[in-house]
């Protein structure tokens, strides 16, 4: 017993990650990502924050982007390397600022927007909006930096997506959950052309997150928005961005080698 303890214990330590309990998802980690270079958007808040700060804390050198500087510029503080404005919507300046990084290990794409409604509440701007800002922007990053991992012969690529639309249909989320579907369908095709050739690409598909964006969101639907959004929940609680960057670190990492084309699940049991 003593020797399957010590093993046991050997394993923990191997694995150095350290879980602080009491905070939902929090987790304290060094050198998963020792030596690899990442590159995220959306990173001044939500999800992609929390991703470019689990990197940097898991050794990764990160190259944080966003439209809002002023998010970024607090990102230096938590070990992000780099930071500049992007508009993930901008071919040109998606290919300038891949010349000017050069080759990364890790791309993780965050970029999204939530349209509210129907198909009858969705113009044709809205429908283009939508797609042009979650769905063609990781087809701009991923054709960017692509070539620089195929020289290396490695990378992974992980890409935000939603339980909404993948796996389930959600009220008034019409286009909204059609982008989402089509960012599993572009991470499965992107993992399936190079599966040979070293690079992993995979998605995550998150259920309710409590993140700026989602907070005004349920704002606009009242002063009980929030609660609204909790009771729809079967764990009694939403998720957290640091939760959601737990397994974008997995991903990234060389424990997840053996992964690619697969749209992550991480709800909270929304979908059961």
């Amino acid at each position: 017993m003593l020797r399957i303890a010590g093993e046991v214990l050997r394993r923990i330590r191997d694995t150095r990650a350290v879980k602080q309990l009491g905070e939902p998802g929090r987790i304290y980690m060094s050198d998963r990502l020792k030596g690899k270079h990442a590159f995220v958007t959306a990173a001044a808040a939500g999800i992609g924050r929390a991703c470019a700060i689990a990197f940097a804390r898991e050794g990764a050198r990160v190259f944080a982007t966003d439209i809002d500087e002023k998010g970024l510029s607090t990102l230096k503080s938590e070990g992000v390397a780099d930071v500049a404005r992007l508009d993930a919507r901008d071919s040109a300046a998606v290919a300038a600022i891949a010349k000017r990084v050069g080759k990364v290990d890790i791309l993780l794409n965050a970029a999204g927007f939530v349209h509210h409604g129907t198909v009858l509440d969705c113009s044709d701007e809205d429908w283009d909006f939508s797609f042009d800002l979650n769905v063609k922007s990781m087809h701009r990053t991923i054709r960017a930096f692509l070539p620089g991992m195929l020289e290396q012969g490695r990378g992974s690529i992980v890409n935000i997506s939603s339980a909404a639309g993948v796996f389930k249909a959600a009220p008034n989320r019409y286009v909204y959950g059609a982008t989402k579907a089509a960012v599993a369908a572009l991470t499965r095709a992107v993992a399936v052309d190079f599966i040979t050739r070293g690079i992993r690409c995979n998605c995550i598909c998150p259920g309710t997150i409590e993140t700026p964006s989602m907070l005004q969101r349920a704002a606009t639907a009242g002063p009980t928005g929030r609660e609204m959004f909790v009771s729809r929940q079967p764990m009694g609680r939403l998720g957290t961005a640091d939760e959601i960057a737990s397994l974008a670190v997995y991903l990234a990492s060389d424990e997840s080698t053996f992964t690619t084309g697969v749209a992550h699940i991480i709800d909270g049991g929304w979908t059961l």
